[in-house]
Formats: structure tokens, sequence, C-alpha cells
């Protein structure tokens, strides 16, 4: 299981979309996308209110390509899925992990980013000492087993204690999946709900993206709080991105349209906004009809 795994792929929509278009003989000269807004640094919105982020910018930017008329909009994430497939919208943008229960259900493009999750607690819990502080293990079959050796060692200090985590996130099912026998695990609808019961005590823990937990632990109000532990999923990102962009701008591979300048425009971003360079993403498309 990947825990919202992100690699550099920004022209799918324009390839993808007109492909479900002949599918579901839809005019795609008009474009409805959900989004959280509640997740940054990826989307989220600033103090009118209105829709920003890295996923939104990169929404806009692909609606400009295709020359395409796009609405954003908001949706509550545990929903967005059943919205999408009520027809209420046409794409998602929001954070999604790609799981092979999703795939029954809606078709993905390919990934466009990468980020590992890990905890956040408070400075003055037991779990800030947590081991293996930013350590990256792998959830892929080739990094399982050091994987599960580092979580079964945890989990004396874990025992009873309380680990808050967004539902209907692939951190939700990690956390029911190898912690359920020693922690009790609290669901939220969002990411902001889980970090303001930490802030006052009434959870030991959260468990989310990095890319997410590194902004939250970092704003002056948090300055309480902490990262600890290993990553879970992904891989450092760190020195890679360029290199990965580059590659893909020369055209290798499958043959799909490659921009090298607009993807490293949007590293730009990240690196302002998400510190270090990991983050988790996804566009989503409606379902193929066949």
């Amino acid at each position: 299981m990947k825990l919202r795994n992100i690699c550099a792929a920004i022209a799918a929509f324009t390839l993808l979309v007109p492909a479900v278009a002949l599918a579901q003989a839809k005019d795609w000269s008009n474009i409805k996308i959900a989004t959280e807004g509640a997740y940054k640094p990826w989307n989220f919105t600033d103090a009118s209110g209105k829709l920003i982020g890295f996923e939104v910018d990169l929404a806009e930017d692909l609606c400009r390509r295709m020359k395409a008329k796009c609405e954003i909009v908001a949706q509550a994430f545990d929903g967005m899925i059943p919205a999408l497939n009520t027809g209420k919208y046409d794409a998602i943008m929001a954070g999604m992990n790609i799981t092979d229960k999703r795939k029954e259900a809606i078709a993905f493009t390919e990934p466009y980013g990468r980020t590992p999750s890990t905890f956040a607690v408070l400075k003055s819990s037991p779990l800030a000492k947590l081991p293996e502080l930013g350590k990256v293990y792998s959830l892929n079959p080739d990094g399982l087993a050091a994987a599960e050796k580092s979580i079964n060692d945890i989990k004396p200090m874990l025992k009873g204690k309380v680990i808050g985590v967004q539902t209907s996130t692939a951190q939700a099912n990690f956390l029911e999946k190898y912690f359920k026998d020693v922690v009790d695990v609290r669901q939220y609808k969002t990411t902001e709900q889980h970090d303001l019961d930490l802030a006052a005590g009434r959870v030991d823990g959260v468990f989310a993206s990095i890319s997410y937990l590194k902004g939250v632990v970092e704003e002056p109000k948090n300055k309480d709080m902490m990262l600890a532990g290993p990553r879970r999923g992904g891989r450092p990102a760190q020195g890679r991105y360029r290199a990965d962009l580059e590659v893909r701008r020369g055209g290798q591979g499958s043959g799909r349209r490659r921009d090298g300048q607009d993807a490293l425009d949007q590293v730009v971003w990240l690196r302002h906004h998400a510190r270090p360079l990991t983050g988790c993403a996804f566009f989503i498309q409606r379902p193929r009809v066949t």
C-alpha cells in the first residue's frame, strides 16, 4: 500500500480527458473539478475563501492548455468519489491515493507527486521520542519486511495512545491495518480537526502526509508540535524531482506530451510552500464507459 503516492505526470489530463470524452459524448469545453480545499499546500482557501494551492494552480494551467472553461469547487474528502460517480462534477484533484479498491469505481491518470506519511505529536509527549525520525520506509514489496519490523518496534511506545487521522484516507487504512491492536484510532472529517485536538491534548498524535504536517508544525501557533518517528510510504524526493522532470521533458516513454518548463514552475511553487519537496495529490477522472 502506498500512502498518498505522487509522481510527476503533468500532461496526463490533456491526453486522457479527450479519450473519456469520446466514450461519454460529453462536451469537455466546460469541466467541473472538485478539490477538498483543506489540505495545504495542495488545496486550501485564502482569507477571502478563494480556493488556492498547487492543485488549483495545476488544474487552471491544464484547463488553459485544453482551452476549456473549468470550475473548481470544494467538496468534503469522504464524499468525493460518490459525488463524482453521480455526476456532480467531472474530475477530482485532491491528494487522493491510488488503490485497487478505488480503481474499481474511478479511473486515475498517472500520479504527479510523491510523499510519505508520519506522526505529529506534542513536544511534551512521550511520543516525541519515537525513534528513526525522518527515516523513510517503503511499503512496496521490496521494502515491506523492513517497514513491518520498524512498525513492530514502535508498537510498545504507542500502546494505549489515541491517534487522530482523516477518515477515508490511506493513512486511516494504514493505522487500522498495522496499529489497531495497540492504539485507539480516532477518525476526523478533515486534517484541520485532528490538528486542533492534538493542540488541545485530546489525542496523543496524528498521522498524515509529511507535506501537510511539515507546514502545520512550522506555524507559530503550533510551536508545541513536532514531527516524530519514521515516514511510511513514498521515497525521499529532495534532489530528485528536477532531474525526473527533465527526463520527462525529453519525451521518453509512452509518447504522452511533456512540458518540462511548466512542470518545473510547479516545483518552484512547492519549494516555496511545502518544504521539503514532498507532496501528495492525484488527479482522478470519471470512470470510463465500456
